[in-house]
């Protein structure tokens, strides 16, 4: 058996999911139908404008970075774009410079309340390719009545100072190649632990330096950078995914400088990256079988029986694919780990599960065309291209971020769980740890944030959310000393702007009025 170069380690595949808003926007939009993003009239405000920024209670080793005034530029229908500089080490900041893309979608009434920043998760989504390509997939249109809603590319991301590792066919290689030996096996290990070294490799030698400073911890300090020049006092702020850890990263350092902050499709910082990987297991299996039910309700289903049954042929035809894997017109071949990555893809959004049965009633007859479609949005590939550096800056953040896992006895009893719980899933969930050839050591922790003094913060939880589970911000909301769960009752990642009226309503009038709504808002 073989599977591709860079089979999923624990840290790599929990870190991937969140990152579905993020590399998955994208293809979500596409999948959906819905990729035209809305494009407003054009606002009569001169795109040059902005208000003095705010420096109070900036030390004097930190003001020539506050006192930047933004020189915005013209760069689309009601959309200005500047580059800020930002320190490069916020514990020293006489080390250097690193520079963060910005981009402002102008307020549509011409009179902004504030700003509002942006993330649409990752780690490693460019988030001023959200607002640029997706606005009306980041906020609602009340929202962008009122707001300047700002999309910006954290360090390390797409038009900022980013990671560099491969050229395209080099990271073709790495995430389609096929390793030698039965999976699990000791070549199979060295083969992938080979391939990871070399990934690890490029980066240090075509990143310029900045990898040490890639972390959500330093994001979090860029952040209220942004928020002082744009002029405003306090953050609003639009976290989803991965970007729920940076807003809840920014409350614990910034309390005092919270203004309305969602956090939709919660991370609990407190878990370890085996904790994540084993939860998102689960939380992937249970899309699927809520996926296999739906599908068995259609004509156009590729499967029959009951879900157990459905599944049982599912991790046939995973098996098959790992032993006999399927070339495609490009020379790629579809082995299990592909195909796993297609429908990790499909599962963010049940919008997109038609998509999910075309791609395995094509698989059961051979054809891996369409899988592999679904794997490009995933890594945001298009005609052998890589259209950004997403799966470079996710693996720059988690390998920073997380703290090496646990024992072998912690391992081994995670691999019990999810095998026991997500036996599909199982087989292909884990493998060599990517990030143990990472050219520098983690820097980041992991513990509960609680944000003491911030204002309210609304976090939102979809109940069968299988990228970030339910739990996780059950747990952020209880958590912060001022967390406010909304919980959102369906599938998919995320909650907001995603159809349902109640949890849009909720956040809409917290967002423009400063409404908090009550404490464990249900929304069916």
């Amino acid at each position: 058996m073989s599977t591709r170069t860079s089979s999923p380690s624990t840290r790599r595949r929990a870190g991937r999911a969140w990152g579905v808003v993020a590399a998955l926007a994208a293809a979500s939009l596409l999948l959906s139908g819905c990729l035209s993003a809305l494009i407003p009239e054009e606002s009569q405000r001169p795109a040059a404008s902005s208000p003095s920024p705010d420096t109070s209670g900036v030390s004097a080793a930190l003001l020539p970075f506050y006192e930047q005034n933004l020189g915005w530029s013209d760069c689309g229908a009601q959309l200005d774009c500047t580059m800020v500089t930002a320190p490069l080490d916020w514990s020293d900041p006489g080390k250097g410079e690193i520079q963060l893309s910005v981009i402002r979608h102008r307020a549509n009434d011409g009179n902004p309340v504030g700003s509002l920043l942006t993330n649409p998760g990752g780690p490693g989504a460019s988030g001023v390719a959200l607002i640029r390509d997706s606005l009306s997939f980041a906020v609602g249109t009340d929202v962008s009545r009122v707001f300047d809603v700002i999309g910006f590319d954290p360090r390390g991301v797409g038009e900022s100072s980013a990671v560099t590792c491969f050229d395209s066919a080099d990271m073709d290689s790495y995430l389609f190649d096929f390793a030698p030996g039965a999976r699990g096996s000791t070549e199979w290990e060295a083969s992938l632990n080979a391939a990871h070294q070399r990934f690890a490799d490029a980066c240090q030698a075509n990143s310029d330096g900045i990898l040490q400073y890639i972390t959500t911890h330093n994001s979090a300090h860029d952040m209220d950078l942004l928020r002082a020049v744009l002029g405003d006092s306090k953050l609003n702020y639009l976290g989803y995914s991965y970007g729920t850890f940076l807003g809840a990263t920014y409350a614990e350092l910034y309390p005092d400088r919270v203004g309305r902050l969602v956090l939709d499709g919660a991370i609990d910082p407190s878990v370890s990256g085996i904790e994540v990987s084993t939860t998102q297991a689960l939380g992937f299996e249970s899309a699927l079988r809520a996926y296999m039910a739906d599908c068995l309700t259609s004509q156009d289903c590729p499967f029959r029986g009951t879900v157990d049954e459905a599944m049982s042929d599912l991790a046939t035809l995973l098996a098959s694919v790992d032993s006999m894997p399927l070339p495609a017109a490009d020379g790629r071949i579809l082995g299990a780990d592909s195909l796993m990555t297609a429908i990790v893809a499909a599962l963010y959004s049940k919008g997109n599960w038609q998509y999910l049965s075309v791609a395995l009633t094509d698989a059961l007859a051979g054809d891996p065309e369409f899988a592999f479609v679904l794997a490009d949005f995933y890594y945001n590939r298009e005609n052998g291209e890589y259209l950004d550096n997403s799966t470079e800056a996710f693996r720059a953040y988690n390998c920073m971020d997380y703290p090496a896992d646990g024992t072998e006895a912690d391992a081994a009893a995670s691999q019990a769980t999810i095998e026991e719980g997500a036996p599909t899933v199982a087989p292909y969930w884990s493998g060599p740890d990517a990030c143990a050839a990472w050219p520098f050591p983690p820097t980041g922790t992991r513990g509960a944030i609680a944000a003491a003094g911030a204002a309210p913060i609304l976090v939102i939880g979809t109940t069968n959310d299988p990228a970030t589970p339910y739990e996780w911000s059950v747990a952020l909301a209880e958590q912060l000393e001022s967390g406010v769960l909304i919980t959102r009752v369906g599938e998919g990642h995320t909650g907001y702007n995603k159809g349902n009226a109640c949890v849009d309503d909720a956040v809409d009038a917290y967002l423009i009025e400063g409404i908090v709504p009550a404490d464990d808002l249900r929304c069916e």
